[in-house]
């Protein structure tokens, strides 16, 4: 067997296996059947590794100092699609990152300053930055687990994590706007004509309306995932806008070579549901309300990138979610109803000589170490 030192933690709402560089071998071409072994693909029950059989349970993050200035690590994140034996590189994971703070202060790779440490990231998949600051313990001076801070879709409280994404527009596509329009109409194969936001927020997404596709937006995970045609469209729908944007010549090149970016997602106004756990959320306790489809499922809470990417949408007058948007004068903070409960998402736009600029996009977070030791796969 071969033996590769790990930690498995959660980050967000998300978890999977956090390497440092240095234990990995040299050459870069290993290390998609490590991976995967790691998770047990391509088996879709990964009875055999570590994976949890959706992609959220599914995440790999390869960290190392960085040695450029004013960075202190940089990160690669590996989304395995399940069952499919692949590994996909094209875009961040948002909760994931909340981890990589954590993980750097706990394994040693930054200075540590109390009672905060802020640990300045480079993503790798993106080449964007973060900076996550992480609580230090007194005692031990390193990283503070407990805390008050609870996130829907983790039971619990713990140390709050503030992850703040910097410049963070045009991950893959250099601009926030890919089509450079607020609104698009996408012509959806067997479908027709459909309203939609195509926007570049840490990770490209498709935005449309629930109401369009035959939704009410408070449908729960499995009421999607298991409604095939439904799943079906919100595929072509994101083909589509993947094609538009660059990233596949047609449908089955998205999906085939593409299953990551863009994500798709679609959105109501706030309403009233009860959530995966069996908790009332309330309508006014969010401005809109979303679902989300990560790698042909809907997520069971929201990735991060896509809240922000919803946030900084919802300041966009004419778009998608500014139509459906509850009523504000300014938009600062964005409460995002997902099927885990709300999430708060804080978006800095701003205009300079008539163009949109967006300095960062911040939330809310926390993390913690699960486990760690040596996972094994087969030579």
């Amino acid at each position: 067997m071969r033996a590769f030192k790990t930690v498995f933690m959660r980050g967000g709402t998300s978890k999977g296996c956090m390497f440092r560089k240095e234990d990995l071998p040299d050459d870069r071409l290993e290390w998609d059947s490590i991976f995967l072994q790691v998770m047990g693909d391509p088996d879709p029950k990964q009875i055999d590794g570590m994976g949890g059989t959706v992609s959220s349970n599914n995440k790999i993050v390869v960290v190392w100092k960085s040695e450029e200035n004013d960075v202190d690590v940089e990160y690669l994140v590996g989304q395995v699609i399940v069952g499919k034996g692949l590994v996909d590189y094209k875009s961040n994971c948002g909760n994931m990152t909340a981890a990589v703070g954590p993980f750097a202060v706990e394994e040693g790779m930054v200075d540590i300053i109390k009672p905060i440490t802020t640990v300045r990231m480079l993503n790798r998949n993106t080449d964007k930055y973060i900076h996550v600051t992480v609580p230090i313990d007194p005692e031990t001076d390193t990283f503070a687990q407990d805390g008050d801070c609870s996130i829907a879709g983790v039971d619990g409280t713990a140390a709050e994590l503030k992850v703040k994404f910097m410049d963070p527009a045009g991950s893959k596509t250099g601009v926030l706007l890919p089509t450079g329009k607020f609104l698009d109409v996408l012509e959806i194969p067997g479908f027709g004509p459909l309203e939609a936001t195509i926007i570049d927020v840490s990770n490209p997404m498709v935005i449309v309306y629930a109401k369009d596709i035959g939704l009410t937006g408070t449908e729960l995970p499995e009421e999607i995932n298991s409604n095939e045609e439904i799943s079906t469209l919100l595929e072509k729908i994101r083909g589509t806008a993947c094609c538009r944007m660059g990233f596949a010549k047609n449908l089955e090149d998205a999906t085939l070579n593409s299953p990551a970016v863009p994500k798709v997602g679609f959105v109501t106004n706030p309403k009233s549901y009860t959530d995966i756990a069996g908790q009332q959320v309330e309508a006014e306790n969010m401005d809109i309300c979303t679902r989300v489809i990560s790698v042909f499922k809907c997520h069971k809470a929201c990735p991060l990138t896509s809240a922000s990417a919803i946030s900084v949408a919802a300041a966009l007058k004419g778009s998608v979610v500014d139509k459906v948007l509850r009523s504000m004068e300014l938009v600062e903070n964005v409460r995002i109803g997902h099927p885990s409960g709300i999430m708060t998402i804080y978006p800095e736009l701003t205009e300079k000589n008539g163009e949109l600029e967006l300095p960062s996009v911040g939330v809310q977070r926390t993390a913690r170490r699960i486990m760690d030791g040596t996972v094994y796969i087969r030579r």
